[in-house]
């Protein structure tokens, strides 16, 4: 991986998902460790995704609304302010790492991520967060889309269920090959220190 030209694409790592509420992720625990290294490491190559749920279902377009029709105590109406920011082991590197928030599973629907990336003639991401099968994958498959060689780091990624993040892992590993890595946190921090 070119040295100049990298950026860690760190997904959702929110207090929603990691603590006790309908969308914990229990498996976010279990993955920390490898994402703080990375984020700590390289904080001002990293852009923290966070997904904000709308005040009300009718704010968001189409299926949206009855995804939240579902999860009403999901909306931002209904959730302590707080539950939307990053988990504390990662909030506090920011600044110098920075925050795109987004209201998809996908970061690039709005094109702002894609063009802040590009400005900084960025050509690489490594992903980390969750979930795997989820906003992860939308992140992954959106980046491959948009050109981007992507490094996913197998053990800093995390779903709530452990079928479809293996399959998704799967799936990405076979699929999309030549776009795409699949790796260790270690093997790749090792990888990045011998390039």
């Amino acid at each position: 991986m070119d040295a100049a030209n990298w950026v860690h694409l760190c997904v959702d790592m929110q207090r929603l998902f990691a603590e006790d509420t309908p969308w914990q992720v229990h498996w976010m625990t279990e993955v920390s460790e490898p994402v703080v290294e990375v984020s700590s490491r390289f904080p001002e190559r990293t852009v923290f995704t966070r997904f904000i749920p709308p005040s009300s279902p009718y704010e968001m377009p189409g299926m949206w609304q009855r995804y939240y029709e579902k999860w009403p105590m999901m909306t931002s109406a209904h959730l302590v302010p707080e539950m939307i920011n990053l988990v504390p082991a990662l909030a506090r590197l920011v600044p110098p790492a920075r925050i795109f928030d987004k209201s998809t599973y996908s970061p690039w629907i709005t094109g702002r991520l894609h063009a802040m990336l590009s400005r900084q003639d960025i050509g690489a991401l490594v992903v980390t967060g969750g979930e795997t099968d989820v906003c992860v994958l939308a992140a992954t498959l959106g980046a491959i889309d948009l050109g981007y060689k992507v490094t996913l780091l197998k053990d800093a990624v995390c779903s709530g269920s452990d079928p479809t993040h293996d399959a998704t892992l799967e799936l990405l590993g076979s699929r999309f090959s030549v776009q795409l890595e699949i790796t260790s946190t270690d093997a790749w921090l090792s990888g990045l220190s011998r390039a």
